[in-house]
């Protein structure tokens, strides 16, 4: 094709995606359900090109000029449902995210019962980019079973395993300690198949009661408390994805004064060094939005 047959600017989609109205495939279910409209005619289907010159509404509002990408750290407490909404009338994370967020979307999902870092942003195409499994970053847990594991078993993990017709990647799995009828693990894998780490430690015959998302990639959920939000600052954000350097970190605690620095995190070989922002603490809830409250994190067990 003549590169003067390209059609000018982007796709509907993507558009919509950067400007953070949803995730690029729920743009596109949003369009196929008649709620886009472009120079006042409703589309149906995402295959357009549209220019900054184009007027754009969703569900009848003038889209937005797209904001730049903001990504958040927060601390997902068990019991909240990663979803805009949930059939069963169960709380989401976008129930109890400050009142101040703007409009959130999450990087991946952690299960009902699943705690601890979830990421946050505003951008549809940062959301993307950063769930792809090219990206390759490794997501570390601390997983707490009832019972115990053999290494040999545990060596099973580390070579791939199968169940029930699913393949599963290597895993790093290490051994921290029994406490009494538990043990715990820490876990890594770079990719996020549903219920993933559940689903082998119950073909190892153990039982998953505590699972907490402790690292996505560079980034760490530290000392953040459950219910907290901490916004990574955009040159961090972009020394993260390889645009820049310079960790900065600025905290605030739940009733805004300013936060003790904490150390830098990240680092290695899931990534460069120092994500950090400012900390928000979950105010009341407000649906359609992102974070919850709650109490304490465990604490790491000894090694």
């Amino acid at each position: 094709m003549d590169k003067n047959d390209t059609p000018e600017g982007d796709r509907i989609a993507k558009v919509l995606a950067r400007a953070g109205v949803a995730s690029r495939r729920e743009a596109e279910r949003m369009i196929e359900d008649g709620r886009v409209k472009v120079n006042g005619t409703r589309i149906f289907s995402p295959a357009l090109n549209v220019t900054q010159k184009d007027r754009i509404t969703v569900d009848g509002a003038p889209l937005a000029a797209p904001e730049p990408a903001r990504l958040w750290l927060y601390h997902k407490p068990a019991g909240l449902v990663t979803s805009a909404s949930d059939e069963k009338g169960r709380k989401t994370v976008f129930d109890e995210l400050p009142d101040d967020l703007p409009r959130v979307m999450s990087v991946g999902r952690l299960d009902l019962n699943s705690e601890g870092l979830l990421l946050l942003t505003n951008d549809g195409e940062l959301k993307r980019r950063l769930e792809l499994p090219s990206t390759g970053w490794l997501r570390r847990y601390r997983v707490r079973i009832n019972g115990s594991v053999s290494e040999e078993k545990l060596d099973r993990l580390r070579k791939g395993i199968s169940v029930e017709g699913v393949d599963y990647q290597p895993m790093q799995v290490t051994f921290d300690r029994q406490q009494g009828a538990n043990a715990w693990l820490t876990i890594g894998l770079r990719e996020g198949k549903n219920r993933e780490i559940r689903r082998v430690m119950a073909a190892l015959e153990v039982t998953v009661n505590r699972l907490i998302r402790v690292s996505y990639g560079p980034f760490q959920i530290g000392n953040l408390q459950p219910g907290e939000v901490e916004e990574i600052r955009p040159k961090v954000l972009r020394e993260q994805l390889g645009e820049s350097d310079g960790p900065k970190v600025q905290r605030r605690r739940p009733d805004g004064s300013p936060g003790a620095r904490p150390a830098v995190r990240g680092g290695g070989k899931d990534g460069p060094r120092g994500p950090g922002g400012a900390r928000k603490q979950a105010a009341k809830a407000q649906p359609g939005r992102g974070a919850p409250s709650g109490g304490r994190g465990p604490k790491p067990p000894k090694r």
